[in-house]
């Protein structure tokens, strides 16, 4: 099916989500959640996806904020979240998470092969922004 709009971001050196939007044969739409891992062993990666329907979007929202919610303020009061917000703000936050790791590493050197262009009604990146992709599927 067709995706008509993608977000990406990267979680550490070896994890990345991915969100995508995609529309079916009759014009109707939902979103993939995909998490892309690459392995220790080789230069692939392990993938897991979950498709959420539109009938489910306020569900799922709901259910996920109320989970985070809990864990942030419940099993993990003292916990600064806010320190992981490490990401580089290029291209006014387009891609997040993209630059360098705590460690100074240079996480666009990771990236192996690029994915299909992806076709968007968003408005397109400044000229700052990164064009990396990573293979999702």
């Amino acid at each position: 099916m067709e995706s008509i709009y993608s977000k990406r971001i990267r979680a550490g050196k070896r994890r990345t989500y991915f969100f995508d939007v995609r529309a079916t044969r009759g014009n109707d739409y939902y979103l993939t959640i995909t998490e892309s891992r690459k392995r220790f062993n080789d230069n692939g990666y392990d993938r897991h996806k979950i498709f959420l329907y539109k009938e489910d979007f306020n569900k799922f929202i709901k259910a996920l904020g109320e989970a985070v919610d809990y864990v942030k303020t419940q099993l993990m009061p003292d916990f600064d979240f806010d320190a992981f917000n490490h990401e580089d703000v290029e291209g006014e936050g387009e891609d997040m998470g993209i630059g360098m790791d705590v460690n100074g590493s240079d996480l666009r050197a990771e990236i192996s092969e690029p994915a299909a262009p992806v076709v968007s009604s968003a408005p397109a990146p400044t000229a700052a922004a990164s064009t990396e992709d990573v293979d999702k599927w």
